[in-house]
């Protein structure tokens, strides 16, 4: 790593931890290395400790690096990236990857919509959905929390399924007839709370990707609406934009 720029207006933790991203982007520092610890970037670079702390913060933080108490900090694997454009579920996603999609069963019941799931399904806010919260996992990895909304009229019995390692899609398909065909949906960053950190193995405030969608099937009936956490150092998504035509 080349010497600090002491005399330019960048801040020195930003120098820093750009040359430790150059070379976790092209490749001298691979998933599972090791980096500099604070004490080794601070003697190399002649900064204090907090300066060196900040740029290994900034970087674990966008989820480049991992630390493990008492061991060091490591470069961490990846993001997955997941396109906007398609309606997928997360089972065919993780597959797709080559990775084994799995699902811890949080809250399996009946219960009235409310006001919210009620307004985006089309149904009375005493309508009973079943309501299904599930912590989403990639080879064992926490990924995301998920918490599905359905109308019992649409697939009654449909808490009888295995939800464990099953896509929710392919389920709603075969036992209910029924099969999504578009949806509308928002992206927004939100902290983690206390209950998010503890699921997702991520530290309270942790920035999130809160992803809401209304599913809806070809008559354009709304069928699921569904609230995703997804963990930001994990996940990267990204969808095409085109130009349209305009008069000059």
């Amino acid at each position: 790593m080349e010497n600090l720029g002491k005399h330019v207006p960048i801040p020195l933790y930003f120098q820093i931890k750009t040359r430790l991203l150059e070379l976790i982007e092209n490749g001298q520092f691979k998933p599972g290395d090791q980096v500099p610890s604070e004490r080794e970037l601070t003697e190399r670079f002649s900064v204090s400790r907090m300066t060196a702390r900040q740029a290994l913060t900034e970087l674990e933080s966008q989820g480049y690096l991992y630390r493990i108490q008492g061991k060091g900090t490591f470069v961490a694997t990846p993001k997955l990236e997941q396109p906007l454009a398609g309606l997928t579920s997360f089972t065919e996603d993780m597959r797709r990857r080559g990775l084994a999609p799995g699902a811890r069963v949080l809250t399996a019941q009946e219960a009235p919509a409310g006001k919210k799931a009620a307004k985006l399904l089309g149904i009375a806010e005493t309508a009973t959905i079943f309501r299904l919260e599930r912590l989403r996992l990639a080879d064992g990895e926490p990924m995301a929390l998920e918490t599905s909304h359905i109308p019992v009229a649409l697939c009654p019995g449909l808490l009888e399924a295995d939800f464990r390692d099953q896509s929710l899609y392919r389920i709603l398909a075969e036992r209910c007839d029924t099969r999504l065909v578009k949806a509308d949906q928002s992206l927004e960053a939100v902290p983690a709370t206390a209950y998010d950190a503890e699921m997702l193995h991520v530290r309270e405030g942790t920035p999130l990707l809160l992803m809401e969608r209304v599913s809806r099937d070809a008559s354009d009936k709304p069928v699921e609406f569904v609230r995703s956490l997804y963990r930001g150092d994990r996940y990267r998504f990204t969808t095409e934009l085109i130009r349209r035509e305009e008069s000059l």
